[in-house]
């Protein structure tokens, strides 16, 4: 049995589930507890035993033990490499590589000056006006990203020839911009229709539902303009 530890806003340990789903993979999912004030403290005993940087997500497939959302999708390609999530031809793996790192290195640096956004507020205005201003800044940076995305897409369904692990980390970039009210994907047809078309599928599904419904149990309520 594989076991994952995951957590109800782990943007990271949302791609490993999508992805063990995607694969039709059994598995244990050991919650972890987290609060928006303390976040992950205390940090639960097993994730600080099993992974060094002390966060989830980790993965234990039988005594293989494996932490990084990336390395862990790996792994599972290796592993159960039927249906596939990363595409055979070199460069078109490379290709889906990138996209990976595109949306969790680079689109990420864009998404947490909005985090504050779903955190209690500060009692220090001064600290709030700085933060909004921030999360400005980061929506003209996640527009950018997005016209990016959607001259990647260039008419295709997916990123690649069927649903990668590129699509799964840029659903999970896009849903966590949109759920900290970052810009609308209105203006970009295909992007959206793209976005839509992947929350239809039930990994996808559940993991959306999943997390709006942790929203509603954790975090401050989003001042939506």
């Amino acid at each position: 049995m594989i076991t994952l530890y995951s957590g109800p806003l782990s943007l990271f340990s949302r791609k490993v589930e999508i992805a063990l789903r995607e694969k039709g993979l059994a598995f244990e999912r050991i919650m972890v507890p987290f609060n928006q004030t303390t976040g992950y403290d205390p940090k639960h005993p097993e994730v600080v035993a099993l992974n060094p940087k002390r966060q989830v997500p980790v993965l234990n497939d039988d005594g293989i033990v494996l932490y990084d959302s990336t390395v862990i999708l790996e792994y599972l390609e290796d592993a159960y490499p039927q249906p596939p999530l990363l595409p055979l031809c070199p460069g078109a793996r490379a290709r889906c590589r990138l996209d990976e790192l595109y949306a969790d290195e680079i689109m990420l640096q864009a998404l947490k000056p909005l985090m504050h956004r779903t955190t209690p507020p500060s009692t220090d205005q001064t600290r709030r006006l700085a933060q909004e201003a921030d999360a400005l800044i980061a929506e003209n940076a996640l527009e950018k990203h997005y016209a990016v995305l959607e001259d990647r897409l260039a008419g295709r369904e997916f990123f690649g020839d069927a649903v990668s692990v590129a699509d799964i980390a840029l659903f999970m970039s896009v849903l966590f911009s949109l759920r900290l009210g970052g810009p609308s994907l209105a203006p970009f047809d295909g992007l959206s229709r793209w976005f839509e078309r992947l929350k239809l599928r039930p990994a996808f599904t559940q993991a959306a539902v999943e997390i709006a419904e942790a929203d509603r149990r954790l975090s401050f309520p989003l001042k939506r303009a």
